[in-house]
């Protein structure tokens, strides 16, 4: 029977993916200067025209042009004045939370300053023009013209708006999952070093008691090997080859204890130990994970591989769980998890009646 555990393929992630960014700020205004400059006169000099609003045929061409500049005054002045409104309520509704009250908000304030606004001005542009003779179809067909003008403005500006809060909303989810990450792996992190440790000075305990020449040996072997751990705590990523030469060390410090019962066969190829990087402490962790659930003696001794193969690291030991243990596996499950926070590649385990194997992916160095 074999299980497998893995993570999500496809990707990779470098150590500049986990330095703190600072959070985006919700866009609160837009540049749209060049819109307005084109569509006030645009609006201004169109509808008019449509309505047949300035009598060509009546006027001078100085009345006509002043007529037209009186009427881009009124698109400027409805243009503005919904804008003003419209940034307004979005310091008070928010399309995300409140919906429906925005809606109402828009349909309510927006006509009721529109209508009255643009009858008051058209009559005023009679007053100027024509002395008063004013047709009042022309004008609320004018202003039924301009509102739906508005209207249709209005939703380009929410639109816009809406895109730009969409997007700034993602950038904020996509930072604040990296600071979960980075947060998560700081606390896996620091995991390491009280378990190590724990289990480091329960040998030399053992050691003190049973051996007190290998005691000071492996008291010795245990300062460069912690040295290692306190130099690379900071650091997501170690090369290949500072991880083999910690390991050695490490073996080092199980070969004083437990003698020949523990036997490692290293298989790498010397063009990857400078190629590839990985999470510092990996391989002591499987080491000491496969040493705390097997058993083994001189007649019988544990062999764990370690070979490289398609950018991938293959530790193996064979299987002779012990009927008596007791484990939490924080070893295993902290390998697991900063893994899965630093690389999106596959890591799996397989375990069957005679081996466990671990598959960790190595990245290449950059």
């Amino acid at each position: 029977m074999t299980k497998t555990t893995s993570m999500n393929p496809e990707a990779r992630a470098t150590k500049a993916d986990f330095f703190p960014t600072k959070l985006p700020e919700k866009e609160s205004r837009i540049n749209d200067v060049g819109f307005r400059v084109i569509l006030i006169p645009f609006c201004g000099i169109v509808i008019p025209l449509v309505t047949s609003l300035v009598p060509h045929h009546q006027f001078s061409l100085l009345q006509i042009k002043l007529s037209y500049l009186y009427t881009i005054g009124i698109a400027f002045i409805i243009w503005e004045g919904n804008r003003f409104l419209l940034f307004t309520l979005r310091s008070y509704f928010n399309w995300f939370n409140q919906p429906v009250k925005k809606i109402l908000a828009l349909l309510l304030v927006i006509p009721f300053f529109t209508i009255p606004a643009t009858v008051l001005l058209l009559v005023g542009w009679y007053h100027l023009f024509l002395q008063g003779e004013i047709n009042w179809n022309t004008i609320w067909n004018n202003s039924l013209i301009i509102l739906i003008s508005v209207i249709f403005i209005v939703h380009v500006y929410e639109t816009v708006f809406l895109v730009k809060e969409s997007e700034s909303e993602m950038l904020r989810n996509a930072t604040l999952e990296r600071a979960r990450a980075e947060a998560e792996l700081q606390a896996l992190k620091n995991q390491i070093d009280p378990h190590f440790m724990f289990n480091s000075l329960n040998t030399l305990s053992h050691l003190i008691s049973s051996d007190p020449r290998k005691a000071q040996v492996f008291n010795d072997t245990l300062a460069d090997v912690y040295r290692y751990i306190l130099q690379n705590k900071s650091r997501d990523l170690v090369l290949l080859q500072e991880e083999l030469d910690f390991m050695d060390n490490y073996i080092a410090l199980l070969k004083i204890r437990f003698d020949d019962c523990i036997l490692v066969n290293k298989n790498i190829p010397a063009s990857s130990i400078d190629q590839f990087v990985l999470p510092p402490i990996s391989l002591q962790i499987l080491i000491e994970n496969a040493i705390k659930h097997n058993e083994f003696s001189k007649s019988q001794p544990l062999l764990i591989k370690i070979q490289e193969s398609g950018g991938e690291l293959h530790i193996t030991n064979e299987v002779r769980e012990k009927k008596v243990r007791q484990s939490n596996g924080i070893g295993l499950n902290n390998l697991l998890e900063r893994f899965r926070l630093i690389t999106s590649r596959p890591v799996s385990i397989e375990k069957n009646n005679t081996h466990f194997s671990v598959r960790l992916p190595l990245l290449t160095l950059r």
